[in-house]
């Protein structure tokens, strides 16, 4: 789930790169006649990635706090009662308690952001469509590349964004640190638990990180197309923010039943599915969803400027070394 004048994101470089009209090979970093090698090119993704996760996150700590509390309980979502929610607890606990449970969401950002941004450039490289060219002329694989990137790095991190969801919605009392988190429910509930809700998460980020990632970077080459680089920080943001709200909205049922699994005792995600539409309706399995269109776009816009930006600095540095 990003702030940049967007020189150097894979699927934009005038690179070419397979096929027989690829002539000469331009650097991943920016740099004519420059190659990165390929620690360089991952380790700078890494790096992007993990910065770019981490601010985005925190910057809508409090909206996600908020989210989740909705997600887990039978309480009737509202912008009004979002509000109040968030008032009572900075009032009981301090405005610090918004950001509550950040210090677990840290944990599984910033290695979640840093696998899935770096993986996505993998993929696309393993499946051909790492330039404009051939990501127009494949766009199935363009798509299937964002949700390899995505189930690759859920997979990585999945503990860790239960415990930022146990954190969430509980008191401080319960869950002090991260540790914690891991220590109870692996004695009380067992190892298992801990990858529970992990198939909804999986078939949720397919078209979440597919849809995100493809929107994204289809919209930054029609821009490029008509205005011509470089892009700016804010264009990247808007390209990002459409991205964001049409893979939120793809993917937040799933979303809800993997709340629900997190922090309940459903057994399966079958069980969890009627369990919401028992209680709630259809409506259950699109609670807070307006709050994602609102924080969800402004995640994704900032994580998707912020790696662009992080990353096009990395490399030219790294090509000024290196050359």
């Amino acid at each position: 789930m990003a702030v940049r004048e967007a020189r150097v994101p894979v699927l934009h470089e005038d690179r070419p790169a397979h096929g027989p009209h690829d002539a000469a090979r331009k650097s991943e970093g920016g740099g004519a006649g420059v190659q990165l090698s390929r620690t360089a090119t991952v380790v700078t993704s890494l790096a992007a990635g993990a910065a770019a996760g981490a601010v985005a996150k925190t910057t809508i700590a409090p909206l996600d706090r908020a989210k989740i509390n909705f997600q887990t309980s039978q309480i009737p979502y509202s912008w009004r009662a979002a509000v109040r929610f968030l008032v009572q607890s900075a009032r009981s606990e301090g405005a610090a308690a918004l950001w509550r449970g950040n210090s677990a969401t840290m944990a599984r950002i910033v290695p979640y952001a840093a696998i899935q941004f770096t993986a996505h450039e993998q993929w696309k490289r393993a499946l051909a469509v790492d330039t404009p060219h051939t990501a127009q002329q494949h766009p199935i694989k363009h798509l299937i590349a964002g949700s390899l990137a995505g189930v690759t790095s859920q997979s990585a991190t999945y503990p860790l964004d239960l415990a930022r969801a146990r954190m969430a919605v509980t008191n401080a009392t319960e869950y002090r640190t991260l540790r914690a988190v891991f220590v109870k429910v692996v004695r009380e509930e067992g190892f298992r638990r801990l990858y529970r809700g992990y198939p909804a998460t999986v078939l949720g980020v397919i078209p979440y990180a597919g849809v995100s990632f493809f929107t994204y970077e289809t919209l930054k080459h029609k821009y490029t197309e008509h205005f011509g680089p470089p892009q700016s920080a804010l264009s990247s943001v808007l390209c990002g923010g459409a991205a964001g709200a049409l893979a939120q909205t793809a993917s937040y049922p799933l979303d809800i039943v993997r709340r629900r699994m997190q922090t309940r005792s459903y057994p399966t995600m079958l069980a969890t599915f009627r369990a919401v539409y028992t209680t709630e309706g259809w409506r259950g399995f699109f609670k807070g969803l307006s709050m994602n269109w609102v924080k969800g776009p402004i995640a994704v816009g900032i994580s998707f400027a912020t790696y662009d930006s992080i990353k096009g600095t990395l490399r030219d540095l790294a090509v000024t070394l290196q050359s």
